[in-house]
């Protein structure tokens, strides 16, 4: 029917014309986000699982960091006891030393200055040793838990107490023959304590990086689920994109043509 009033076609043509420029605006936006999902209405089932997986993702993330913490402060821990266990042995070498008579009392006075100051200097690393003010070596009680997920996925790391009284080092002299030769047992007993409680870091500071390398397998794989849900593809995205512009220009073009149809009917009417 030819008529003036209401143009369907034009009206027709126009609906199709704002349909194909959304779905043109949802390429656009896709493409310059890099993500198939940017709003709930765009895919709300995926937005659910795409948001849980991210908070997945970001507390594996902050986990693999604490571990990776927990492994600064063993290193730390560690690097004091290595200090410690050459002093030890320097002092044992000085009680060797001094418990042979061959030396004069006042050569083994001197030997012994060394001995105190080597056992004041290994008092000082147990206090001094610190990561983010958290002393390790001080004090045989108390432990620092590593979380790296919920709270019983942690790994406990336990103190050592490398004071002198810890060591039972304290009161050991070498200033005669017979105190040097006595401090030779105490000596050895120590060393024994310090590279035990040595061993043990060593052993949590491998677990702790293996468990940095569990974590950022899951953390890889998480993201590479919630890549598959929530980002675009570019190739099928740039292709429907394409066809919106195709039926786009179309959709101009049979706008303006619905629009010169009401002309026609002028012609009846001259």
């Amino acid at each position: 029917m030819l008529a003036i009033k209401n143009n369907i076609m034009a009206l027709n043509a126009a609906r199709h014309l704002g349909n194909t420029y959304a779905a043109l605006a949802q390429s656009v936006e896709r493409l310059s986000s890099g993500m198939r999902i940017n709003t709930a209405k765009d895919d709300a089932a995926g937005l659910a699982v795409r948001e849980l997986m991210r908070g997945d993702i970001a507390v594996l993330q902050q986990g693999a960091r604490n571990a990776q913490d927990g492994v600064s402060l063993v290193q730390v821990a560690e690097g004091g006891m290595q200090v410690v266990n050459d002093l030890l042995v320097r002092m044992k070498q000085l009680a060797e030393q001094a418990g042979t008579g061959t030396y004069s009392p006042a050569q083994r006075s001197i030997m012994d200055s060394e001995f105190d100051e080597l056992a004041n200097e290994i008092e000082r690393i147990a206090g001094a040793a610190e990561f983010n003010s958290i002393s390790m070596l001080n004090s045989a009680t108390g432990s620092v838990a590593v979380m790296f997920g919920s709270t019983a996925d942690s790994i406990t790391i336990n103190k050592a107490d490398m004071t002198k009284n810890g060591l039972s080092i304290d009161g050991l002299s070498i200033a005669t023959e017979a105190s040097a030769q006595a401090a030779l047992t105490g000596l050895d007993t120590a060393i024994e304590a310090a590279n035990s409680a040595r061993a043990a870091f060593g052993a949590k500071m491998n677990r702790l990086e293996n468990t940095v390398n569990v974590i950022s397998v899951q953390i890889e794989n998480l993201q590479a689920s919630e890549s598959r849900i929530s980002d675009v593809d570019v190739a099928t995205e740039v292709a429907a994109m394409t066809r919106n512009q195709v039926l786009a220009q179309a959709g101009v073009a049979m706008l303006a043509q619905a629009n010169t149809v009401p002309q026609m009917a002028l012609t009846l009417l001259r």
